[in-house]
């Protein structure tokens, strides 16, 4: 397994991040949205040219502001379409891992809406080139998720069997109850290519470090034993929270 941390949650710049990466051996989760967002970030290519130098390499959160691939307006689901083809480019360039892939929003929620949108969502998946591989992630936080069950996203990966799962466990801690992550992993354990690993107290998105919520820690260590994949630590608390969530995972392994 191999581990690796945002920038973006954890409040550090690309200096201290990729200090802090090479030290502890982990790779950066890079957020696609900075880069539309600030002019002043790295392009690819320079990004690509700084994880060389510094011996770090990358995964990368595709796009989830002010986007929505599922939205009933066209204009606004032909803008999210193409953004994320974008940042599908983007990290094919940087040599990205994979991406993650939120599955969108339905605030209208009668149900020729929802209904609408879960065929958007199949249009979508089809739509996109895949120059990385790409994992849906369970969400199930707030009424206008289009997916309201892990059964949902088990039934969207069965027919698009190019993408694969990132399990995010403190989402679902909330979505389902404290056994919420063995719930998706037992659903979809066999296209699980990514984790988003952060804690909270099953009431609201924290991102806290990990240790400091009610995230079945010992339950994700055994999980990380034998996976072969990729994990990004999604934790606040600077440097410090980084580190500490490190080592609680990594201890007595």
């Amino acid at each position: 397994m191999k581990l690796g941390f945002s920038p973006l949650t954890a409040g550090l710049n690309y200096r201290q991040s990729f200090e802090l990466a090479a030290e502890l051996g982990l790779f950066l989760e890079i957020a696609f949205d900075q880069h539309e967002m600030d002019p002043r970030l790295p392009k690819a290519r320079e990004l690509a040219e700084m994880g060389r130098a510094a011996g770090v390499g990358f995964t990368v959160h595709l796009p989830f502001v002010d986007w929505n691939l599922v939205s009933l307006v066209p204009e606004v689901r032909r803008l999210s379409l193409e953004r994320t083809q974008r940042a599908i480019e983007f990290g094919a360039q940087i040599g990205a891992a994979c991406g993650v892939l939120h599955t969108g929003l339905v605030p209208l929620r009668l149900p020729e809406a929802v209904n609408h949108a879960h065929q958007l969502a199949h249009q979508a998946l089809e739509q996109l080139e895949l120059a990385i591989p790409v994992a849906l992630e369970n969400l199930g936080l707030e009424t206008t998720d289009l997916l309201e069950t892990p059964s949902e996203l088990r039934n969207l990966l069965e027919a698009h069997p190019q993408y694969g799962f990132c399990l995010d466990v403190g989402h679902a801690l909330i979505q389902r109850g404290p056994t919420g992550p063995q719930e998706y992993h037992h659903l979809l354990g066999h296209r699980l290519l990514h984790l988003h690993l952060h804690d909270n107290r099953g009431i609201q998105d924290e991102h806290l470090p990990c240790g400091e919520g009610a995230v079945d820690w010992a339950w994700v260590r055994k999980l990380l034993e034998n996976f072969g994949g990729t994990a990004a630590l999604e934790v606040s608390g600077g440097e410090g929270g980084v580190r500490r969530s490190v080592a609680l995972l990594r201890a007595n392994s």
